[in-house]
Parts: structure tokens; sequence; C-alpha cells
């Protein structure tokens, strides 16, 4: 399933959002898991950055999932992927891996959100859902996710 081609239908649109909350959900599982792997020992500034990324996730999560139920398609449970996620990284301990993590994180989020929602205004089709809301939601988790980088890459410019 591709982002670079105009959304065709509900159950491609629906896919495409579910690709979304699996992202959020990544990005969520981790940031949790860097400040965990910090414990005491991390930086306030930082620890307040994942706790910003990990709740503007789950917030992100919500909304796209309120978007496929009008679909009607299936979602998949959060539980499900935190434990992939685990198993799939290691903790990094490295205060420059975790913010480049979080960095690479926040980009990869807003360049799917840029192509999708490029992707539905270039469709001609009808959805289930009111076009300029779904528009204006992906519009603004994706202003979210390009505020999440700015924030990264001026932490990290500040630590220099």
């Amino acid at each position: 399933m591709s982002v670079s081609q105009p959304v065709a239908s509900d159950h491609q649109l629906a896919r495409l959002l579910q690709i979304g909350v699996v992202l959020e959900e990544v990005v969520e599982a981790r940031a949790h898991q860097h400040a965990q792997s910090f414990e005491a020992d991390l930086d306030p500034e930082i620890e307040a950055l994942l706790e910003h990324a990990a709740e503007e996730s789950a917030e992100h999560r919500d909304r796209l999932a309120a978007l496929i139920d009008e679909l009607d398609a299936e979602q998949i449970p959060f539980e499900q992927i935190e434990p992939l996620v685990a198993d799939h990284y290691e903790r990094d301990r490295d205060t420059d891996g975790v913010l480049y993590d979080q960095l690479a994180n926040e980009e990869t989020a807003y360049k799917f959100y840029d192509d999708l929602v490029a992707a539905i205004e270039a469709s001609t089709g009808e959805f289930g859902i009111e076009r300029e809301r779904l528009v204006g939601t992906l519009s603004a988790i994706r202003e979210e996710e390009a505020e999440g980088a700015e924030e990264v890459t001026k932490l990290m410019e500040d630590r220099e």
C-alpha cells in the first residue's frame, strides 16, 4: 500500500489510517522505552520531550482511530504493538541516540502524513468521511509532527 498515489476507496483509506495508528504506536512505545532506559538519571528536558511525544502520539492514535471507526474498519490494539517494538529495538542509553531516534520518529510521521494528505487531496473519489474534516484532522497531526521535529532539533542544537 502506497501513499504516492491518490486514495481510491474507503478500504484503502482505512488501511492507510491504520498504518498511521501503528506509526503512532511505535513512536509512543519508543518514547516510553527511552524514558524507562534512563530511569532516574534522565535530563529533565529530554524527559519532558519524551513524555510529550508519548502523550501526543496517544492523542494522534485516538484521532486516527475515530476516523477508522467511521469507516467500520478493524483496529490493532496498542497492547499488541508495544511488545513487538520492545522486542525489535534495543534500549539506547546514549542521550544523542535517543534524540536522533526521536527526531527520526517525528520526521517519519510528518512525511507519512504529508504524503497521505497529498494522496487524499489528489483523489477524486468519495469517502465515508467528509473530505474537509479528514484532511483537516490529518493536516493538524502533520503540523504537530513538524513542531515535534523542530523541538527535538532545537534541543539537540542547545546541547552542542
